[in-house]
């Protein structure tokens, strides 16, 4: 009697752990080194395990190896698609991905100076190249915007190379130049916290245009609303505005610690929180 009610425990405590397994909300998020992104999914991952009861995995990628792993299902969402820039990625993964909703609208992208610099059009680089050493200082090789301004360098006849580095490395180089008081131009997007931090400009597309105002949107994969139709609609909804995403990159920047930074946040921002998880709390 005693040995089949040991196997009786013994199974139901395997048939629970089984259960608790089956019932477990997971989110497996991949997003690429870029401010607004690590923002935001930091962001949202804390939503997720704090609020929702979510165990999330994040995943840093460069853009390419993020939609291949969404793409295949070995991730849940790509939480950076900027369309525009993306196009051959989306192209090419297009089929087996999912938009889920557009996280930020009133993208701006463009070449980026610091204010003292004295030019305004992107024209105006041809005759002062040797000013900025004849570099542009890039970001990810695979960036959809270093693509476009190696045909942009063509287009406008530059006699300039486009260097491939990091989104870190880029505002690294840009925080030195600025302390020097030195010429250099990079590529820029909003949101993204280097306009609150110096005073910048975009320089003016006068010739062919390359970019123009925009989303970010996160792209799932196909069977993410099937499989956990709960994270589908959460990411489906979730959006933030430029003050949101503007004071979290600042606090972010500040802080050694993203998840305490983010955290802090969260307990400063009670009503974007709340419209954040409107429907789920």
């Amino acid at each position: 009697m005693k040995k089949l009610l040991f196997l009786f425990l013994a199974v139901a405590i395997f048939a629970a752990a089984c259960k608790g397994k089956e019932n477990k909300k997971t989110a497996e998020l991949v997003y690429v080194n870029w401010a607004e992104g690590v923002a935001y999914t930091h962001l949202i991952k804390n939503l997720l395990e704090n609020q929702l009861g979510y165990e999330v995995n994040l995943t840093a990628a460069d853009v390419a190896p993020a939609y291949a792993s969404v793409a295949k299902g070995n991730q849940d969402a790509y939480m950076e698609c900027w369309p525009a820039l993306q196009k051959d990625y989306l192209d090419k993964y297009g089929d087996e991905l999912i938009t889920l909703g557009d996280i930020y609208r009133g993208t701006i992208c463009g070449l980026v100076v610091p204010s003292y610099v004295t030019i305004d059009k992107i024209s105006e680089l041809k005759g002062s190249a040797a000013k900025f050493d004849n570099k542009i200082v890039g970001i990810d090789a695979g960036a959809g915007m270093m693509t476009q301004i190696e045909q942009l360098i063509k287009d406008y006849d530059l006699d300039m190379q486009l260097l491939a580095s990091s989104g870190p490395a880029m505002t690294a180089a840009l925080k030195k130049a600025i302390a020097n008081k030195q010429w250099i131009v990079v590529p820029g997007w909003k949101p993204h916290w280097m306009f609150g931090r110096w005073d910048l400009k975009i320089l003016e597309q006068d010739k062919d245009k390359y970019w123009d105002t925009g989303v970010i949107q996160i792209k799932g994969r196909k069977n993410l609303p099937q499989d956990k139709p709960e994270l589908a609609k959460f990411l489906g909804q979730f959006t933030i505005t430029d003050p949101e995403i503007s004071s979290l990159m600042i606090k972010i920047k500040d802080n050694e610690d993203i998840e305490v930074a983010v955290e802090e946040w969260v307990k400063e921002n009670p009503k974007s929180v709340k419209r954040m998880l409107k429907g789920f709390k």
